[in-house]
């Protein structure tokens, strides 16, 4: 039986949006008793783990109240989504000008799916990353470009610069 998200999701990003966060995704894992509902919040700044607690307890009453998690029980993660978060949607993208990110296509590009490189535009539904290593945030302009359809994009996270 597959668990439909939909209306948790509305619960969860309107409790986010009253605290002022964003809501970077929310995934159900596991089966049977087993089951973890995994919530992803970001804010500028990053999120504390007060703001983590106040959105389980929030979120967590509602869910239980209206009975919107069928099939049994379950058990409630919030949290930030790492230094090397998911990229999902356009804003993310758009967001996140500038940074490093590995990214994964469905098909390949250039005889190839895995790529590593500076996120430089993000246009019309298209990606470009800059590819390779570079020194520092300005653009190269002799550095080698990819260009991939975001509908192409399979999977793609930031690379945290230590």
């Amino acid at each position: 039986m597959a668990f439909e998200l939909g209306p948790v999701r509305q619960v969860v990003e309107r409790v986010a949006a009253s605290s002022g966060l964003e809501v970077v995704e929310v995934e159900m894992r596991g089966t049977g008793g087993n089951r973890r509902l995994r919530i992803f919040i970001d804010k500028p700044g990053g999120v504390t783990h007060e703001d983590c607690a106040q959105l389980s307890r929030e979120v967590g009453t509602i869910l239980d109240v209206e009975d919107l998690v069928a099939g049994g029980s379950y058990v409630l993660e919030v949290s930030s989504p790492g230094l090397d978060r998911k990229l999902s949607r356009p804003a993310d993208y758009q967001r996140f000008l500038g940074s490093r990110v590995k990214l994964t296509t469905r098909n390949p590009v250039n005889g190839q799916r895995h790529f590593v490189g500076w996120l430089v535009a993000f246009q019309d539904g298209r990606v470009t990353l800059e590819l390779g290593a570079r020194r520092q945030k300005t653009e190269n302009p002799g550095a080698l470009r990819l260009e991939v359809e975001l509908a192409n994009v399979e999977k793609a996270n930031l690379l945290p610069e230590i």
